[in-house]
């Protein structure tokens, strides 16, 4: 099993990676279909489902389908230019991607929400459908958005496929006993076997390059997030709270010694800055969701700016380590939270920043795998119950106490030798199960939990 750091930590929008880019990628799969068809399509259609229908419009899908089918991308996303084409797409009723003639569609009639039961490969789905100048169908595709912004096609999806068809890497493991068995054998640490991966599909320059530049998206987004006041979209009138947080805590810098689980509080503004950016449709990336974008830039921002001795140098290791245990996660379990509730998405980057702090901070392999499991198994049973289909109540604060979570679960782990009850295959498969097992009313359906319990209007 391969699953690239840059494929768990993708560049994209807000305010989720199921919800929004997986759909805008989704389309612009569809158009790639439709340039190698030798038939020319006169129009498109679009019907989402399950998940996507249900809390579709809190998480933008309509707008996302839409765009996707002009042409847009998340890595290449511009907002201002995405405002014009949406304009264009409503008066003219229809969209022009490149490559493809003018095609009609209607965004009144010709996006459904199909709120009947989802179709049967995942949670997230949607048909996208071509017709000819009569309105007959000529080409169909369903696709599957799995979470994290990765997209199946249906065919894709039972053919389980959920990694590449590159070439074998020199240290392929599906499990972590594999991971930790491989690690004493080769003496490399788990940053170190996943490098070595990745330098099977590129050069040294190029990995550098990318891990740098996530690093930066991150950052970048942290700062963004502390420093933009107002109201966040979507009607629930939710105020941005990370700034007057922060704002706070460095007017207290030069007062007395403050109370030590003040820490707590800078943990929790770098993270809600991050969801707060996501919420409002900015720049973000997955980790390995959009919903919990926050956990793993806040925990690295918490090593950087509050560790005596840390170094930047050390973020590299920290973001391979993090990908290598999201990749267990995702191939033995899920990262989404259509599919396994809220313990997929922040249970998983708890997991993943637990895991690249203790290894940060010159953890063993077993202390950086029990780390992993301490976060992931106090995580357990999370449901994912967005108010409105919001990612905003619960989901923000949630990422800033599952970065606390996580640097405690580093922390625990650091203070042992790597020995535990529980391994974190275990933790991983308990997750899976939990997830089969939970109502749908608490798999990011908005229709359970806090979000029928708390007033959305």
């Amino acid at each position: 099993m391969f699953l690239s750091v840059f494929e768990m930590f993708k560049i994209g929008i807000g305010p989720s990676s199921s919800h929004t880019m997986g759909p805008m990628v989704a389309a612009a799969r569809f158009l790639d279909l439709l340039r190698a068809r030798p038939f020319t399509a006169h129009g498109v259609r679009a019907s989402l489902h399950g998940s996507l229908a249900f809390t579709g419009q809190g998480h933008a899908t309509d707008r996302a389908v839409i765009l996707g089918l002009a042409g847009f991308a998340p890595e290449t996303y511009d907002a201002a230019a995405a405002e014009v084409a949406l304009q264009d797409i409503r008066d003219t009723r229809r969209v022009a991607p490149e490559g493809l003639q003018p095609l009609a569609f209607d965004p009144d009639t010709d996006l459904v929400f199909d709120y009947g039961p989802p179709l049967p490969g995942h949670a997230n789905g949607l048909i996208l459908r071509a017709v000819d100048g009569q309105g007959d169908v000529i080409a169909q595709e369903t696709y599957y958005s799995v979470g994290g912004g990765f997209v199946l096609s249906e065919g894709e999806l039972a053919e389980g496929r959920d990694t590449d068809d590159g070439p074998p890497v020199p240290h392929a493991f599906k499990t972590a006993a594999e991971m930790l068995a491989m690690c004493a054998r080769t003496g490399k640490t788990i940053a170190g076997l996943k490098r070595a991966n990745e330098l099977s599909r590129r050069d040294a320059a190029s990995l550098d390059r990318g891990i740098a530049r996530i690093w930066d998206v991150m950052n970048d987004c942290i700062d963004r997030g502390l420093a933009t006041d107002g109201t966040l979209p979507g009607g629930l009138n939710v105020r941005r709270r990370a700034p007057a947080i922060h704002h706070a805590l460095l007017a207290e810098r030069g007062r007395n010694q403050p109370a030590p689980h003040t820490i707590n509080d800078w943990m929790g503004a770098y993270a809600m800055a991050v969801n707060e950016e996501n919420a409002a449709g900015g720049q973000v990336v997955t980790a390995p969701t959009n919903g919990a974008a926050g956990v793993i830039p806040a925990t690295i921002r918490y090593y950087l700016d509050h560790v005596p001795g840390a170094t930047a140098k050390k973020i590299p290791d920290f973001l391979l380590t993090a990908a290598a245990i999201g990749g267990l996660i995702k191939h033995n379990a899920s990262i989404s939270g259509a599919e396994c509730g809220c313990q997929a998405e922040v249970g998983s980057a708890a997991a993943m920043a637990a895991a690249g702090l203790a290894a940060a901070l010159g953890g063993t392999p077993e202390q950086v795998e029990n780390a992993a499991e301490i976060a992931l198994e106090h995580h357990l049973g999370m449901t994912c119950d967005p108010v409105r289909g919001l990612v905003q109540v619960p989901c923000i604060e949630r990422n800033g106490l599952g970065t606390i979570k996580a640097v405690s679960a580093a922390s625990l782990a650091l203070r042992g030798d790597g020995a535990h009850m529980v391994p974190l295959d275990a933790a991983i498969e308990t997750m899976r199960q939990t997830g089969a097992d939970m109502s749908e009313k608490y798999k990011e359906t908005s229709l359970g939990g806090l979000a029928v319990n708390v007033p959305n209007c």
